[in-house]
């Protein structure tokens, strides 16, 4: 096990990026978030440890003063939806490559990079080939510098942009038409994942390595729309859209504030987003099962979930 005392964030006021924060803080560790713009920070600046460095995390000299007497680094940057400004291939491959050259010439022991469960070359998508990209990417440029690489699936948690956008949904809507009813996905809680990033900081056994992040079961996304559904006390009709209508509406959607769906998600869903592996051993907890988390969340905490989420948080153990 390597000696680190200090950890930087590269999308640290990100949704897994907050997550990891809170580990690493409550470990004691020193961690230096870089954002570019401060007020982004807020939600990270309360914890005991945490300083905040303002920066453009796409400008290498940036990285470099961001990375200047820092252990280890921590890349969560990553996007659902291409826009204008922000593209696939600039944050998902550009930006690894320019994290781990930065890493290397900064003297950083060790280098972690939060891709996603179904990057692939040949994926169907060019969300899963960017990240694809991006993997590789890191590779290359860390050179003999340590790295290691988490894919999870989705994640969810308190403020999800997954499970929180269907609540929305069936709260608004008596009838949700779904595209991609049958796609299938093994949700793993934020903290899990950012649980496991903080574990491996450092730790010799998972340098070189490639870990698919999953929860305790799978789900259709429909499941998932019903289950959030019923927490909600409402009973939707659900409509499973054919191929062909789920994209047209994914062609409509795409063009309309908040971007609900895109024809790239729906090339995504083709594959289903499951690990097909156990959790692994080595960071010595088990995953969170989703009942346990989301009620107290999604539907305001009551006691039995109040428990179960607090019996989770407590340190399982696998």
């Amino acid at each position: 096990m390597m000696d680190i005392a200090s950890v930087c964030l590269v999308g640290g006021t990100g949704f897994v990026g907050r997550a990891v924060a809170e580990q690493l803080a409550s470990s004691g560790l020193r961690v230096r978030v870089l954002t570019r713009y401060d007020q982004n920070a807020a939600p990270v600046k309360v914890l005991p440890t945490v300083e905040v460095a303002v920066g453009n995390c796409h400008d290498a000299g940036d990285l470099m003063a961001a990375f200047e007497d820092m252990d280890a680094v921590v890349n969560c940057v990553g996007i659902l939806h291409e826009g204008r400004r922000s593209t696939f291939q600039r944050a998902h491959v550009e930006l690894p490559r320019k994290v781990a050259e930065a890493c290397r010439k900064s003297g950083v022991q060790h280098v972690l990079h939060v891709s996603a469960l179904g990057a692939a070359a040949d994926g169907p998508s060019a969300y899963q080939r960017s990240k694809a990209a991006g993997e590789a990417a890191l590779r290359e440029a860390a050179g003999v510098l340590p790295w290691t690489i988490f894919r999870p699936s989705v994640v969810f948690g308190e403020g999800d942009r997954f499970l929180n956008m269907f609540a929305q949904l069936v709260r608004a809507f008596p009838v949700i038409p779904l595209a991609r009813a049958r796609a299938r996905f093994q949700p793993i809680w934020v903290e899990d994942v950012g649980r496991a990033i903080a574990g491996s900081i450092g730790n010799l056994e998972t340098f070189g390595q490639v870990y698919p992040l999953c929860g305790p079961r799978t789900y259709t996304l429909e499941e998932l729309v019903r289950y959030v559904a019923e927490l909600l006390g409402r009973k939707p009709r659900i409509m499973a859209l054919s191929d062909g209508l789920a994209g047209l509406q994914a062609a409509v959607f795409e063009r309309l504030p908040g971007k609900l769906i895109t024809r790239d998600n729906l090339r995504s869903m083709s594959v289903d987003n499951v690990c097909g592996c156990e959790f692994p051993a080595l960071f010595g907890f088990s995953p969170a099962a989703l009942e346990a988390v989301v009620p107290a969340y999604l539907a305001g905490i009551r006691p039995r979930d109040r428990y179960n989420t607090f019996r989770y948080r407590a340190g399982r153990q696998s």
